[in-house]
């Protein structure tokens, strides 16, 4: 690829002379432009000029709902998270859509592995899988534990009625992708909503925790970096648990695979037992949290089936995903009918 070209989404003339404006210095060489693997959602893109290595991340093409894909929101609370305990990338620049055609922001690159395809996480040993996904929830618990008035979010969302935010939430977005009749992930949203818990403490939550979400370093057993947080807000952190928990045990799907059924990784309870370890919390209500997460995952498959019929999804496997739906919302549907014990 020449230094001129670049991949759907961003134009690499115009992104190169932002930079140069806005972070002189940066660019010691043509900027060259790659996008990543991944990224159900927001679009991720790798830089270079032969010698630094750089993330842009922009909102998806075409279909873009409300309220979602918020650059400036990830923006923020990468830089709120920089400077504690949550390992993060370094937000460097962000930029509206006068550049392009979508607003959009640079950060620091992430030196490590993400763990999305089969083979890589069968290269690991038992030993590494379990501390990875140890690591995966110490850092979660870190997040929860973080005060988010101390890192300057304490304003990031209202966390009196959460769940319920949540739940018109994805039925708005479902709405908006609207192109089939699923009963049975409409009938999983009136018993969500039939049965939604009291909310206890809030904190700072991700929204959308999973392994793929993170640079680890398998070696080692470290996460370096959590990415993707287009989604993050003050609310109920054990909605964030249910959704690492879903993500390590659902279903298999075309562009990433489930830690859980990979010969060597330990099951979800693992991941259920190392947080209540460290975090203390009272998790009695998890199986609704796990039913809610299934139903949230089946909204955004759902949205991204919306965008393939349409042709605006960039990536391979995304055109496959609307076939998981129906399976989601009957795991959504088992969660429910569950108790914690069946989780551990």
């Amino acid at each position: 690829m020449t230094p001129e070209a670049g991949p759907p989404g961003v134009s690499v003339p115009a992104l190169a002379e932002f930079l140069h404006e806005h972070v002189p210095g940066l660019l010691s060489g043509p900027l060259r432009v790659e996008l990543l693997a991944g990224g159900r959602s927001n679009l991720t893109y790798l830089l270079g000029d032969g010698s630094g290595r750089w993330v842009l991340r922009r909102p998806p093409l075409g279909h873009v709902l409300a309220t979602a894909h918020d650059m400036g929101r990830e923006f923020r609370v990468l830089a709120a998270l920089h400077p504690s305990a949550v390992p993060v990338p370094r937000p460097i620049v962000q930029g509206d859509a006068d550049v392009f055609g979508a607003p959009f922001y640079v950060m620091t690159f992430a030196d490590g592995a993400v763990l999305r395809e089969r083979h890589q996480l069968e290269s690991l040993g038992a030993a590494e899988a379990a501390r990875l996904a140890d690591a995966l929830v110490d850092v979660l618990a870190r997040l929860h534990a973080t005060d988010p008035a101390a890192v300057g979010l304490g304003d990031l969302g209202r966390p009196d009625g959460y769940l319920e935010r949540q739940l018109r939430r994805w039925a708005k977005q479902l709405a908006a992708s609207h192109s089939r009749d699923l009963p049975e992930l409409t009938a999983l949203a009136g018993r969500l909503g039939q049965r939604v818990p009291e909310t206890g403490a809030a904190a700072i939550v991700h929204g959308d925790y999973r392994l793929d979400n993170l640079v680890v370093d398998p070696a080692g057993g470290q996460v370096v970096a959590v990415l993707d947080w287009e989604m993050a807000t003050l609310g109920d952190p054990l909605a964030d648990l249910a959704s690492a928990v879903a993500w390590w045990d659902g279903p298999d799907n075309p562009v990433a695979t489930t830690p859980a059924r990979v010969p060597g990784f330990p099951s979800a309870g693992f991941l259920v037992e190392a947080y209540a370890r460290r975090s203390g919390r009272d998790l009695a209500a998890l199986p609704w949290y796990l039913g809610f997460a299934y139903y949230k995952i089946a909204a955004i498959f759902e949205g991204i089936h919306y965008r393939a019929r349409q042709g605006l999804t960039v990536g391979e496997g995304f055109d496959r995903l609307g076939e998981l739906v129906p399976g989601l919302a009957e795991r959504g549907h088992t969660a429910l009918d569950g108790d914690l014990a069946a989780i551990r």
